[in-house]
């Protein structure tokens, strides 16, 4: 049997995406360049038919560019916003950077990733939280957080928000929440170290190419800077390792568990196990999902 080709793109079919695109921006105070509008697109099309489709969707008015950014109608305010954004997450980020670094120096951490607003350079204001996936060796998910506890609290005294909220075992990677709004935040990760392991985990959710099709790779590069001290991990890996570690990871498991199963109960998108410490208890993702949803609604467009 032939193989069917598949239908080529047209620019009426990649308008929508666009819009749909800019859409789920909006949903965060923030304007795309034609760039991030193809990077980030909600389905198929190449940088000339996004850089087409936008013109054409300014044309008609359901577009709005000011200084090379693009958003919907009635948010002139956006391209300001994202220039002042930027400049916040520009002061924060050496100091991310450097603070990823001590954390992944701490014993059984495999991966730092920065996500959230700092990954979009989209912080509010310079000294809100700076969001971090960790992945760790397995078995030790629990342990590791308590370790990271401890540099979250030295980092604050020092001016520093860290918000480790999602830890994960090396051999969990696979996500089992799967829409958009978790798509975009693997996308739109910044790794700071472990670039092995993130290529992995990528790798292991390729059901985000059916969101994002586009977003392979990070768009965003970390900066420079930080010092990794391998000896210091080896050390605590070693102490930590084998029967104590064990007993020390089942203990803090429990404990922490105790105290976060009432609020999980309420959240179906937090993940408390011996592979994830999952924190986030307001479901950040559906209200969002909502928000999106809404404005696609009033845009008159079909949500793919």
């Amino acid at each position: 049997m032939l193989a069917v080709a598949p239908a080529p793109t047209t620019i009426e079919s990649v308008v929508p995406a666009v819009l749909r695109t800019l859409a789920y921006a909006d949903v965060f105070d923030y304007a795309l360049t034609i760039r991030e509008a193809h990077h980030y697109l909600i389905g198929e099309g190449s940088p000339a038919e996004v850089a087409e489709a936008v013109a054409a969707a300014c044309r008609a008015g359901d577009v709005v560019e000011r200084d090379g950014f693009f958003f919907l109608p009635d948010r002139a305010d956006l391209a300001a916003v994202r220039a002042e954004r930027e400049r916040h997450s520009a002061s924060l980020w050496p100091r991310a950077r450097r603070w990823g670094s001590v954390i992944a120096s701490l014993p059984f951490v495999r991966m730092v990733a920065v996500t959230g607003a700092l990954a979009m350079n989209n912080l509010a204001a310079a000294g809100d939280d700076v969001d971090l996936l960790i992945v760790t060796a397995p078995g030790r998910v629990w342990l590791t957080r308590a370790l990271c506890i401890g540099v979250v609290r030295v980092a604050r005294r020092l001016g520093v928000e860290l918000c480790p909220n999602y830890l994960l075992s090396s051999a969990a990677l696979t996500q089992s929440q799967r829409d958009l709004f978790i798509a975009h935040e693997l996308a739109q990760m910044v790794p700071l170290t472990g670039r092995a392991l993130y290529a992995d985990m990528r790798l292991a959710n390729v059901w985000t190419h059916a969101y994002l099709p586009n977003a392979t790779c990070p768009l965003i590069q970390a900066p420079s800077g930080g010092h990794d001290w391998p000896r210091g991990r080896q050390l605590g890996e070693r102490w930590l390792g084998g029967q104590t570690g064990d007993r020390l990871e089942r203990w803090e498991q429990r404990r922490k568990q105790r105290k976060f199963n009432r609020e999980a109960a309420r959240s179906p998108a937090a993940q408390l196990d011996p592979d994830h410490v999952k924190g986030h208890f307001n479901d950040h993702g559906q209200r969002v999902l909502a928000a999106y949803e809404s404005r696609v609604a009033r845009l008159l467009i079909a949500d793919d």
